[in-house]
């Protein structure tokens, strides 16, 4: 089911979202929606590539092997 979000802008962040959407001959809506999905989606996920060079890297493996284990034991410290 579709959501209505509410997004506060600044007049100039506006028209600058606008322009971008006319330039690609989008909705607003449909310009917005699919730039956030993108970005999260290059962000937050890792791509085929980088997965495979994660699987082939066997100490790169163990490294994030012992530090997840160490997360779950709270040890360590969370640098944000």
């Amino acid at each position: 089911m579709p959501r209505v979000v509410t997004l506060r802008l600044k007049d100039e962040e506006y028209n600058f979202i606008v322009e971008a959407a006319e330039i690609e001959n989008r909705p607003l809506s449909n310009f917005i929606t699919t730039k956030v999905l993108k970005f999260i989606e290059e962000s937050y996920f890792v791509d085929s590539i980088e997965m495979e060079q994660i699987n082939i890297d066997k100490k790169l493996r163990e490294k994030l092997r012992v530090g997840s284990l160490d997360a779950k034991k709270m040890k360590g410290k969370f640098i944000g």
